[in-house]
């Protein structure tokens, strides 16, 4: 099997599907490994270390033209058009959202797997690329408001006076969430957490934040590691809770995501008004609408004196750590569904169920299929 790796085209995206570690552990496995030439330059890694690996350093088509496309981001619709009938791609592909290329990989058969789509199992841990990204981003965010902040985070006895520790506010505590709680404590701030889970104050208290909860009503329920859509009335009695903690908070981190759906608004116009001048908000949720009510896409900006910074791509922003981690995840999926000679694939399998999204020009992701209505 011939798997190919073509450079990010993706606007703020700085990793690539393979580092030069792994395309070594694929060669052991008697793969091909080809590679675009220039694919892991925004990552820090030059085509001689993947010629040192064992790779064949390409042109772009050459590199489509594989069996086997990985990628970071989904597949273009110039990509499918330069790859093989009947070959495969591998990537983040949030397919719901992308009907038409869905169609194209449909009309060449293409068989599709997306790794946003990796059940939250045991067995597939070292798979879970959503998981190590987020870590990255969860602790990306914290480093950016701190930046942002015109003050230190610890408690500081000093011969001029005691300067008191930051206070930092986070809304989410999944892995991006708990890694910045971890973080933001390293760095020596009070810190403090809420969630729609409630099983999740025992890991937010063992890494020394705070708990809020949200009395008088119960939290939501998570399927399959996710968490689903909560009720009007909870998101209600959230903001009543929050909307006193965001007033006294210096920073204030934002990582709740729904799958499928648009990010819920946590943090409204109105109580951005009310923090303190110089505060920042960090929102990790803005590519999927975000959870603050004004803060911006792939922008950093001042409104109300407070600093709202929506940066996209956290991750992208460790590109070395963030294309180590990945690659490890998408070679263990690889090597999970096929050898060298080529795919084994057992449908009944729960991995390969959950992560085939197209397959001998059908679309045969449950989840997917509702969503795009096929």
């Amino acid at each position: 099997m011939v798997i190919g790796v073509v450079k990010e085209s993706k606007e703020f995206e700085s990793r690539v599907a393979l580092s030069p570690e792994v395309v070594k552990l694929l060669v052991k496995k008697e793969f091909n490994v080809v590679i675009e030439s220039g694919a892991g330059e925004s990552s820090f890694f030059s085509n001689q270390e993947y010629l040192d690996a064992g790779a064949k350093i390409h042109t772009r088509e050459e590199a489509l033209a594989a069996d086997l496309i990985l990628k970071v981001n989904l597949v273009t619709l110039e990509e499918v058009a330069h790859m093989k009938e009947k070959s495969a791609c591998m990537s983040f592909m949030y397919a719901y959202q992308h009907p038409e290329v869905v169609q194209a990989l449909n009309k060449k058969s293409i068989t599709s797997f997306s790794m946003d789509a990796v059940p939250r199992i045991s067995r597939a841990q070292k798979m879970d690329a959503l998981s190590s990204q987020a870590n990255l981003a969860g602790y990306k965010a914290v480093l950016l408001g701190a930046n942002r902040l015109g003050k230190i985070f610890p408690l500081m006895m000093t011969a001029s006076g005691t300067i008191t520790p930051a206070r930092v506010l986070i809304f989410g505590a999944g892995v991006a969430g708990l890694q910045a709680i971890a973080t933001a404590k390293r760095l020596g701030a009070v810190v403090e957490c809420t969630d729609v889970r409630p099983e999740t104050k025992e890991q937010v208290e063992s890494l020394g934040g705070r708990f809020l909860s949200v009395e008088g009503v119960e939290g939501v329920q998570t399927e399959g590691g996710y968490a689903k859509e909560v009720s009007a009335e909870y998101l209600e009695k959230q903001q009543a809770l929050i909307r006193e903690k965001i007033k006294e908070a210096d920073l204030v981190i934002t990582t709740a995501l729904v799958m499928g759906k648009k990010s819920p608004i946590l943090v409204t116009e109105d109580m951005v008004k009310s923090m303190k001048t110089g505060s920042v908000i960090v929102d990790m949720a803005v590519a999927s609408g975000g959870n603050c009510a004004i803060s911006e896409a792939n922008a950093t900006v001042v409104k109300y004196g407070v600093t709202l910074i929506g940066e996209s791509n956290l991750p992208s922003l460790l590109p070395v750590n963030a294309s180590q981690l990945y690659a490890t995840n998408i070679s263990t999926l690889v090597l999970h569904l096929a050898s060298k000679d080529g795919f084994s694939l057992d449908l009944e399998d729960e991995i390969t169920k959950g992560v085939l999204i197209t397959h001998q020009g059908e679309v045969v992701h449950e989840f997917t299929k509702k969503l795009l209505n096929t």
